[in-house]
Formats: C-alpha cells, sequence, structure tokens
C-alpha cells in the first residue's frame, strides 16, 4: 500500500470514497485531468496564504508552511486512521470583489438578477461622498469605472466561467480566493436577495480548484520535512552535482522559499493590495463574514487531501526550482507563467516517478532510466531528425505503459479483489483517463511539451517558454555552466534525454536495442535555440556555457 502523507485510513472501499479510485490511491488525492496549469499555481498558493491548521493545531503568524518541527512530528506522533492528522486550510471567497470586477465582464446569460443588484448596491456604496472624495472633473462613477478596469486587467484563469468562478493573477495575497460556485439550478426563481443567493454558492465543490495544488502544497511540506542526512545521501548518490550547501539542507531551503513565495505575493503595489481588500469588506462586511464564516462564526475550513510519502525526491526538487524562479530577477507576469509551467511539469514528473517505483524493469532498463526512473526522450522541433524522432515517438509510449502497468501493480490491484471483474475494468479505464497516462498526455500537450495535439506520431519536443523555464529553474539565478553540465542537469531534473549518447541509452529504458549511432547532432538544435535566446557563451567549437542572467552579477 502506498503510505500517505499526512497519514491517514485510505481502505474504505466505498466506490463513493474519495481514495477509491487506483490513479488517486498511487498517485495521491489528486491530480485531475481537467485542471489547468494556472488553477494548479493558484490553489498552491491559495493553501499557502490561507489560515491553516494542521493536527488541530492553529498555524500562527499566517507562515505559508507548517513549521518544520511540526512536519516533522508527523512522521511518527499519529497512529492509523486518525483523521484529526490532516492539513486544513480557510480560504477567502471574496465575492464583492470577484463581483466588481468580473460581472461587467461575464457572459450575459449567467448574470443572475441578485448578482446585478449586489453590484449596484456596492456602487451606490462606493460613490457616496464619505466613501469618495473627487478632485477636479473627476466624477465618482468616472473613479469607479477606471478601478473597476484596474482588477480587470488582473483577470487570471476562467475567462469563460460564471464571473465567481473566475479568478485573478496571484498578485498579491488580497488577489487570491477560493472557488466559488453557483447553483443556479437549485437557486432557481426562489431567490429575490443577495443575502437569500449567498447561501447558494458552493464554496468546496472543488471543480476548477480541484486538488492538484493542494497535492503539490503536500508534497512540498513532505520534501521540506526530510532528515538532512536523507538529502544528504540523495544529492550525493545524483549524477550531477546540482543544489548547493543551502538547497542541500531542508532547514535552509524552507527559509529560501518561504522568501522567495513571499516575494512573489509583494509583486503588486501595496496600495493595490489594500484596495482589493477595501472593495470586498469595505463596502459589504456581511458577505465576506457570512461566506468565510460558519453559523458558529467559525472559520470555513476545507481539508487537504494527500500524497504518497515516498515522493519526496520530486518534491525536493519542485521545492528548488519553485525557489530559483522566485528569485530570479524577471517581470512578475512572466515569473507567475513560468511558476505554472513548474507545476504542470511537476505533474508530468510525480507521475512518471511514482509509476516506475510500482513497475518492475530489467536492470539494465533500470540502469538507463537514471535517478527519476524514467526517461523523456526529447526530438527536434522541427522533426528533421528522422531516427530521434521514432525514438521519442516509442518512448512517449513506454512512459503511457509505465503509468498504466503501474496502476495495475498487484500491491494496487489487490484493493479490488472482492469486487465484479466488469466493475474493476471500468474503475480503471476511469483511472486510465482521469489519473492515469491519458492525464499525462493531456498536461503534456497543453504544454506544448507533446506534439502533435491531435493525431497519431506524439513525440517529445521543447518550446521557447518551457526552454526558458528549464534554464531559470536548473540553473542558479546569477550562473552559468558547461553545455554538457546543463544537459545533465536536464536529466537530473526532469529525466530529459537530449544527446546522441542519452537517447541511445534510453532506448534500453523504452524496450529497444541501444542504438550507438545518431549522427552526432540529435543536439544541435537545442544549441540554436539557446543561443537565439541569449543564454548560451560560446567559448570554442568544444565548450560552451549556458547562462542564467537573471540574478546577480554573472561575472560573479
Amino acid at each position: 500500500m502506498v503510505e500517505p502523507f499526512p497519514k491517514q485510513e485510505l481502505r474504505d472501499k466505498k466506490k463513493d470514497a474519495p481514495d477509491f479510485s487506483p490513479g488517486i490511491r498511487l498517485f495521491g488525492r489528486r491530480f485531475p485531468s481537467d485542471q489547468t496549469a494556472p488553477d494548479l499555481l493558484l490553489e498552491l498558493l491559495l493553501v499557502a496564504i490561507s489560515p491553516k491548521s494542521f493536527s488541530e493545531n492553529a498555524i500562527v503568524n499566517d507562515a505559508l508552511f507548517p513549521e518544520l518541527d511540526r512536519l516533522r512530528s508527523v512522521r511518527s506522533g499519529c497512529s492509523e486512521g486518525d483523521s484529526s492528522n490532516v492539513l486544513a486550510y480557510a480560504p477567502k471567497a471574496r465575492l464583492n470583489l470577484k463581483l466588481l470586477a468580473f460581472l461587467g465582464a461575464s457572459k450575459l446569460d449567467t448574470r443572475h438578477e441578485t448578482h446585478r443588484q449586489q453590484y449596484r448596491q456596492l456602487i451606490r456604496q462606493f460613490i457616496q461622498p464619505e466613501m469618495l472624495v473627487t478632485i477636479g472633473a473627476f466624477e465618482a462613477h468616472d473613479v469607479f469605472r477606471t478601478i473597476e478596469n484596474l482588477f480587470v486587467g488582473f483577470q487570471g484563469a476562467g475567462a469563460n466561467r460564471t464571473w465567481c468562478a473566475q479568478s485573478f493573477l496571484p498578485l498579491a495575497r488580497e488577489l487570491i480566493a477560493g472557488e466559488s460556485i453557483w447553483q443556479e439550478t437549485k437557486a432557481g426563481g426562489k431567490v429575490a436577495s443577495w443575502s437569500d443567493a449567498r447561501t447558494y454558492f458552493s464554496h468546496n465543490q472543488q471543480i476548477f480548484l480541484a486538488r492538484g495544488g493542494e497535492l503539490l502544497y503536500l508534497q512540498l511540506c513532505n520534501a521540506l520535512r526530510q532528515d538532512a542526512s536523507t538529502i544528504e545521501q540523495w544529492v550525493n548518490a545524483l549524477e550531477v552535482r546540482s543544489l548547493n550547501s543551502r538547497e542541500s539542507e531542508p532547514s535552509d531551503l524552507y527559509s529560501e522559499l518561504t522568501q522567495g513565495l513571499e516575494s512573489v505575493l509583494l509583486s503588486c503595489p501595496e496600495t493595490v493590495g489594500k484596495l482589493a481588500e477595501f472593495l470586498d469588506t469595505g463596502l459589504d462586511a456581511e458577505t465576506a463574514q457570512k461566506t468565510d464564516f460558519d453559523s458558529h462564526n467559525e472559520r470555513r475550513f476545507a481539508t487537504c487531501g494527500w500524497c504518497p510519502e515516498e515522493c519526496w525526491p520530486e518534491g525536493y526538487l519542485f521545492a528548488v526550482e519553485i525557489s530559483r524562479l522566485c528569485h530570479a530577477t524577471i517581470d512578475p507576469i512572466e515569473r507567475l507563467e513560468l511558476l505554472e509551467i513548474a507545476c504542470a511539469m511537476q505533474v508530468l514528473r510525480s507521475l512518471c516517478s511514482q509509476a516506475a517505483r510500482y513497475t518492475t524493469r530489467s536492470a539494465e532498463a533500470t540502469a538507463a532510466a537514471g535517478p527519476l526512473g524514467y526517461v523523456w526522450v526529447i526530438s527536434d522541433p522541427a522533426g528533421k531528425h528522422t531516427a530521434v524522432k521514432q525514438i521519442s515517438r516509442r518512448n512517449v509510449n513506454a512512459v503511457q505503459r509505465l503509468i498504466y502497468d503501474a496502476l495495475r501493480d498487484p500491491r494496487i490491484k489487490d484493493f479490488y479483489a472482492s469486487f465484479d471483474q466488469d466493475e474493476v475494468e471500468k474503475v480503471y479505464a476511469d483511472a486510465d483517463r482521469r489519473y492515469g497516462h491519458k492525464l499525462f498526455l493531456t498536461v503534456a500537450k497543453r504544454l506544448g511539451f507533446i506534439t502533435p495535439r491531435r493525431g497519431a506520431g506524439a513525440r517529445f519536443v521543447l518550446n521557447d517558454r518551457l526552454l526558458r523555464y528549464l534554464v531559470l529553474s536548473t540553473i542558479r539565478p546569477g550562473e552559468r555552466v558547461t553545455y554538457d553540465s546543463f544537459k545533465k542537469l536536464l536529466f537530473a531534473h526532469h529525466g530529459l534525454a537530449v544527446d546522441d549518447q542519452a537517447i541511445g541509452q534510453s532506448c534500453l529504458w523504452s524496450g529497444t536495442s541501444r542504438l550507438t549511432t545518431l549522427g552526432g547532432n540529435a543536439d544541435e538544435w537545442l544549441l540554436q535555440m539557446l543561443d537565439a535566446s541569449g543564454v548560451l557563451i560560446r567559448l570554442s567549437d568544444a565548450c560552451s556555457l549556458v547562462t542564467n542572467p537573471f540574478g546577480g552579477d554573472v561575472s560573479a
């Protein structure tokens, strides 16, 4: 059985149990196929900034992560089935802020009359003389429209959704809100006022923020709680030294990651956050009270799921990469885009790394896989290198087979031994589609990591955005490495095989004979892309450097 973190009972065999699917039992609760990369990042940050409780103890000082001592005590501090040993968080709904920002930009048929009434009421409150003082020729309504347009400019994911299900770019704490779903069918024609309408917003359905970000957050917690000696042994076992002394020490990385994420949340001027808070609670404090607190005036908490305890290596790499992106001196919007890519790539890495632990391969295939247990063979984007193109296609099939076989490992499948065979087949078909190899394909194609989007011949490629992410996350800000070291870092962090030697070796993992002759130019496209991106320094025909110039003095 997969050991969950935080430790909890997973033995409920009811079909409606949250952990019934084999995909959830193997990979954690849960990576769903319909959650987008922006939603993954938003949910991760939502858990981080929200008031939290762990093992029924409140986390003070609005810390982004529980204290390390508390995280480490989970290892031996609870018994199997202890329902109190969960991480809970209390997200804010921010309905008024969303209403003012997104109602005017939403579809007409999604605007319920009570929503319009509240919108008009908030405007009336805003333009009152005691609320707003205008100078010169400025009219109160013009000021409001300007502020409305300002917050529409922060629109993030969900432009085609109902206004309450949309989200802001997470550039400030005050712009991050939980998911709210308007239950139009239940409301029907029974709702006549905003106070009645508030009861028909659901805040716990998790349709768009569907636990993927929660799982990523738990992976970070699970990685950071590891002993320093465990991390040291793991780092020494890697083929390339990819972490510095601070990154190799969990307590130092904990501080670095916390400071980095705090800087992301301070990307906006402080005035924007204060204005957002005023629009949400200053004009109508009752709505925030009713949506964020229950009838007993206690915070409305949501419980996180769990991640596999054994997934800490890929979680630790994720923490390092997130920290490096946060400390790079780049545009705040670009940083968010790169963090979204990091979340999506972590989903792909988690699926393959965890699946590799639950499949059996030959000694040669295992040796070819490297530290992560799998290989992704990258072909040139134009597909001109025919041999590598075919190898990459076979590799995509091998990756899908890896995830497919892992879900059917006896340690997972024995859980369903008492069920009818036809029923088990339906359960597995659903798991393959929602949490298994089809999830892998869906996420990879959205990223542009697998092409074509439709049709046969799927293969791994890199585009400009992915390459930029790989440079900034595998090389520390302001530092440089040799080109050969960069290729080794790609393999150590993500299992990427890009040159003749790594691609030839990868054939063993994919189930074919090793190739020794690929022409010697399988990675020529990568050199050209790095050069075009301005991060390649050619010292000679035989030696080049790859640099991450976004932080500090490059010559240092």
